[in-house]
C-alpha cells in the first residue's frame, strides 16, 4: 500500500473548499488501496456522481455563454473539457497525484501520473464536494478549475484524439502525413517511452510515456498545439 506524504491541508488551500476531511480521504481513496487494505471503501462511487456534477456545471456554463452555438457544437466543446486528457491537466495543476491512495502495484507503475487515474480522482473531489458542501459549492469549485479548459477547449478536443487531429491539420496544409519514431529506457516493470513525430519540414514534436502509444499521443498532441497556432 501507498500513503501520501503531502499535507492533505496544502490540498484543501488549493481547492479553496473546507472540505470534511473523512471526504476527502475517500475522494482520494483509489480501489487498488482498498484492495491492499481489507476492502476499505474507495472513491469509485464518489466519482460516478462527480461525473454528472462536472458535467452539469459544464454544460449550464457553455449553454448560457455561447448563445450562437448549435447543440452539436455545445456537445464537441462539453466532451474536450470533460476528456480524461483535459480532467489529468487539471488534477496536474493542483499537484492532486501526491495526494493518492494507492496500492504498491499502482505505485510501482507510475499510478501518481496516469491520466485516468488523476481524471477519476478529480470527478471524485467533485462528488465528495457535493455530498458535503452542496450544489453551489461544488459548481463554483468545477468552474475555477476547468476555466483554463473552456477558454481552450479546441486544444481539448485534439486532445481526445490527437493522432487524428494532427494528421487531419497536415492534411488541410497539403503536408506529409505524420511519421513516428519511438524509442524505450529503463526495466521492464518503469520503462519510460519517448516518441518523436514530424510533418515533413513544418513541425518535429516529441512527447514521453509510459507505453507507446500514450508517448505517441503526447507527441502528437504537442505537434497539434504548435502546428496549429502557427496556422491563420
Amino acid at each position: 500500500m501507498s500513503e501520501p506524504q503531502a499535507d492533505r491541508g496544502s490540498l484543501l488551500a488549493t481547492l479553496g473548499v473546507p472540505l470534511n476531511e473523512g471526504m476527502l480521504e475517500l475522494a482520494l481513496t483509489h480501489r487498488s488501496f482498498a484492495y491492499e487494505n481489507g476492502g476499505v471503501p474507495h472513491n469509485e462511487r464518489l466519482e460516478f456522481l462527480g461525473d454528472s456534477v462536472l458535467g452539469l456545471a459544464v454544460t449550464q456554463r457553455l449553454y448560457r455563454e455561447n448563445p450562437e452555438l448549435s447543440e452539436g457544437d455545445l456537445a464537441k466543446m462539453r466532451s474536450s473539457v470533460v476528456s480524461t486528457v483535459a480532467l489529468a491537466e487539471v488534477a496536474e495543476s493542483i499537484g492532486l497525484g501526491q495526494h493518492l491512495r494507492l496500492g504498491r502495484g499502482e505505485e510501482l507503475t507510475g499510478g501518481r501520473s496516469k491520466p485516468s487515474i488523476l481524471a477519476d480522482t478529480m470527478e471524485a473531489i467533485f462528488g465528495a464536494v457535493y455530498l458535503d458542501l452542496g450544489h453551489e459549492a461544488a459548481t463554483a469549485l468545477v468552474l475555477r478549475l476547468v476555466e483554463p479548459l473552456l477558454a481552450d477547449s479546441a486544444r481539448f478536443g485534439a486532445a481526445m484524439d490527437p493522432k487524428t487531429s494532427l494528421q487531419e491539420l497536415a492534411a488541410s496544409l497539403d503536408a506529409p502525413a505524420p511519421t513516428y519514431a519511438v524509442s524505450s529506457e529503463g526495466p521492464d516493470h518503469n520503462r519510460t517511452f519517448t516518441a518523436v513525430v514530424s510533418v515533413g519540414e513544418l513541425v518535429t514534436a516529441v512527447g514521453h510515456g509510459t507505453s507507446k502509444k500514450h508517448a505517441e499521443l503526447a507527441a502528437a498532441l504537442s505537434a497539434w498545439t504548435e502546428l496549429s497556432a502557427r496556422t491563420p
